[in-house]
């Protein structure tokens, strides 16, 4: 794969954008978390990888507000995710956070570039900047002339692009993709991962990417290898 950056070379002196300290989660007495601790900084992308059933998908949950630990602290920055209230949460999702996930997620009725608005336009973004940002985005995932086509006009590999760009639009400091070429053919799953390993470098977005894929885990800077519910091992990206 021909990237830009090598994965094995971090990001140099860039600041921490997501701490994560002995979280853990229980789903009745049952540990789906133990005590998970680590960091994500500025345009490093970290894989989130191990067998079903592992805890990553809860992880992810957390991390984005979705689900809430029910102990130790996750922080984005400022914020600290424990603290905040169901509505703050909802907030922080949409303002600060980007998700990109397996199955597309694009509302069926809106045109490609109202799926990329739709971030835009939940945060009263003025109409002449959603405009000039969507395009701009959809010329960067190489879409401009699919802008007014419906999802269901589109490819698996379009519609994940559409996705990215929408993941970006409201320009988050956290992206969290689960499984994000897991629907799709090995030609456009490694576009797809070219994509997003050019993107979150150049904007210096932290990504962190639940993935079985060991094409999706090259693109990353490091793999943390969760089991059980605990992250067992850190490994540099291939």
């Amino acid at each position: 794969m021909d990237l830009a950056v090598s994965p094995r070379v971090a990001p140099q002196n860039a600041a921490t954008v997501l701490r994560v300290e002995r979280v853990s989660k229980n789903y009745g007495a049952r540990r789906v978390l133990n005590e998970v601790s680590f960091t994500l900084a500025a345009g490093e992308r970290v894989a989130l990888v191990g067998p079903s059933g592992c805890g990553k998908t809860t992880l992810l949950n957390c991390l984005g507000g979705v689900d809430r630990a029910d102990s130790g602290s996750i922080r984005l920055n400022d914020a600290a995710l424990e603290k905040l209230s169901s509505d703050e949460l909802a907030t922080l999702r949409r303002e600060r956070i980007g998700t990109i996930f397996q199955f597309f997620h694009l509302l069926p009725t809106l045109t490609a570039f109202e799926n990329v608005e739709l971030p835009m336009q939940l945060l009263n973004v003025p109409t002449r900047e959603r405009r000039t940002r969507g395009l701009e985005l959809l010329e960067r995932v190489k879409l401009t002339q699919r802008a007014e086509a419906f999802p269901g006009q589109l490819s698996g590999g379009e519609m994940q692009r559409v996705a990215i760009a929408r993941a970006l639009a409201h320009r988050p400091e956290l992206i969290l993709a689960d499984e994000p070429t897991g629907n799709l053919d090995s030609v456009n799953g490694e576009n797809i991962l070219d994509l997003l390993a050019e993107l979150s470098t150049e904007l210096k977005i932290a990504m962190l990417m639940v993935t079985h894929s060991a094409e999706a885990a090259r693109i990353c800077h490091r793999s943390l290898h969760m089991r059980d519910g605990v992250i067992v091992k850190e490994t540099l990206g291939a």
